[in-house]
């Protein structure tokens, strides 16, 4: 006796295969599983399309059938509301179910629609019925049973639906209720819902994932791609293409940093200036806004409050002092606790409300807006800071080479202050400047002689060392980036800009046209075609994708 397939492929003219797909194959052609199901997913796909007598060719041809006929009368009687012959069906599905056999759940899911169809209809005693001699006496989910209970008290259909959030007796409800029954079948009874439309998707996002320069929050999806091709973006699109160069600087610029709200960039430079910079998303470019003044030691370090009004700038290891900038009144505070100070690094609260200042010399402040210092830590000489999500935790980097965790508690109209023993992240060498992402999840740091690492801030583990960059004892700073925040730049002690993918060691882009060290990039975090880089050179530069790139004069 010839033995069926367990699949669904009938060979040598046998009626049934052991999970009910019936079929003869007539060209003579055996089908392997992974065709026999490639098949199968193929006919699915054609007879959601309306495509039936395609589909049933395609069957007849290849000895497959969709499903099991249990589970097709399971559906149909499910489709047409016949819930006494659909739990019938379900006596019959039981020994498929495998090991992990849902028949409770198939059934309870089956009496409840059956039980809210009864409500919409006013069948109240009917529903009633369903409620107490077959929903109750399952003794499972009771919680579920005591709500559907509160159901009979509505007072309309309007109130059932809005109750519930069922969309009511008919053909969008039951399609529904089938996808979760058919959850609790295998494969090989009855496909999963839609099951070409979820692999195709699957494949979409991991081209997306694999593409080196995917740098747009649209998601690729099956209505706004080609599956004629893989999904690659084109290089172009990224920002690489210099579009534009600044000169307004006249000495060393060592620091950009673009607003949270993307439309304004600040530069701060050994010349004693910030400028504010307006950006112009549809060119790329750049125009002065306005120029601070009277930084005496230079500007080495700027953060943006979030309200992206207000703007800090420290200096270099020399100044005592760090200036409190209102852009929108040109005014200033100057924060300094003593002449001893060293105040080279800052970062704001998320509320905007207050900010932390520090440097080398073992002094950190918190200030609160007006400049006021609410709160200091001696002994700690730090030389990089950030306020984390939690609006409590400070990261600070130190001359021990690692980060800590320095916690501001208010409890009880009282400051309560201590080091995290839980957190530190420890290097070999020096960190030079790190900052974090906005997931508040990895900390980038430029490391003395070692180039560029990727921490988890969780699991407190080294994650990646970027190639490619030069990193002595310079001060450099990196920036992550994109749509998504799924590329890092950094400036390089050889003059260039180097971009990876944050999951990719090696390069995938370095820029060339600094003639010096390259300080500090900046990425625009609402417009991520746009990357500004500042430089020893005196310039700014600013890179962009290909078609914002200026065309010479006289070529329209």
């Amino acid at each position: 006796m010839q033995q069926p397939a367990s699949n669904g492929v009938i060979e040598n003219g046998a009626s049934c295969s052991s999970n009910g797909h019936c079929g003869d194959v007539e060209n003579g052609v055996t089908l392997s599983n992974s065709s026999q199901e490639i098949v199968r997913i193929i006919g699915q796909y054609l007879s959601s399309e309306g495509l039936n007598n395609t589909c049933d060719a395609l069957m007849t041809e290849s000895g497959c059938r969709l499903e099991h006929p249990a589970a097709t009368k399971f559906k149909l009687h499910v489709m047409d509301g016949d819930w006494n012959k659909a739990d019938h069906d379900l006596q019959e599905l039981r020994p498929m179910l495998g090991a992990n056999n849902n028949l409770m759940d198939m059934k309870f899911l089956l009496l409840e629609q059956k039980y809210l169809e009864y409500l919409e209809d006013g069948r109240v005693l009917d529903a009633l019925h369903v409620l107490r001699n077959e929903l109750t006496p399952l003794q499972y989910n009771t919680n579920r049973v005591h709500q559907l209970s509160g159901y009979m008290m509505c007072s309309n259909i309007a109130e059932l639906h809005e109750r519930t959030n069922w969309k009511g007796k008919g053909k969008e409800s039951r399609l529904i209720l089938m996808e979760k029954l058919q959850a609790f079948l295998p494969a090989n009874v009855m496909l999963p819902t839609n099951r070409l439309k979820q692999l195709l998707e699957q494949a979409l996002e991991l081209q997306t994932l694999s593409c080196t320069h995917h740098n747009t929050k649209e998601k690729v999806t099956l209505s706004n791609c080609s599956l004629l091709s893989d999904h690659i973006c084109p290089k172009d699109d990224f920002p690489v293409h210099t579009i534009q160069v600044l000169h307004d600087h006249c000495d060393e610029v060592w620091f950009c940093a673009f607003s949270p709200d993307g439309t304004k960039l600040a530069t701060g430079s050994k010349d004693t200036n910030v400028i504010i910079w307006d950006v112009n998303p549809e060119t790329c470019t750049l125009s002065v806004r306005k120029i601070l003044e009277g930084h005496n030691y230079g500007a080495s370090y700027i953060s943006w409050n979030p309200d992206s009004k207000h703007l800090i700038a420290c200096g270099p290891e020399e100044s005592p002092e760090v200036w409190l900038w209102n852009l929108d009144t040109e005014k200033f505070l100057k924060v300094s606790q003593s002449q001893e100070d060293a105040l080279t690094c800052c970062a704001w609260h998320k509320d905007g409300n207050k900010f932390v200042v520090g440097g080398i010399r073992g002094h950190f402040h918190q200030c609160d807006i007006e400049g006021n210092i609410l709160d200091s830590w001696e002994g700690v000489r730090v030389n990089g800071l950030y306020y984390r999500s939690d609006g409590k935790t400070v990261l600070a980097a130190d001359s021990h080479h690692r980060i800590r965790a320095y916690v501001f508690d208010e409890l009880a109209d009282q400051q309560i202050n201590r080091v995290s023993n839980t957190f530190s992240i420890q290097e070999d060498h020096p960190i030079m400047t790190f900052t974090v992402d906005k997931n508040d999840r990895l900390a980038l740091l430029n490391v003395a002689t070692q180039g560029v690492h990727l921490w988890d801030l969780n699991d407190k583990n080294l994650v990646r060392r970027y190639q490619g960059v030069t990193q002595g004892h310079f001060t450099i700073h990196s920036t992550f980036g994109g749509s998504n925040q799924d590329f890092i730049a950094s400036g390089s002690e050889d003059n260039h800009v180097y971009i990876w993918h944050v999951r990719n060691e090696q390069p995938i882009a370095t820029l060339q046209g600094h003639s010096r060290t390259v300080n500090c990039v900046s990425w625009n975090p609402v417009y991520p075609q746009m990357l500004v880089s500042v430089s020893d050179d005196c310039s700014i530069r600013v890179w962009g994708p290909k078609d914002k790139v200026p065309k010479p004069v006289g070529v329209s």
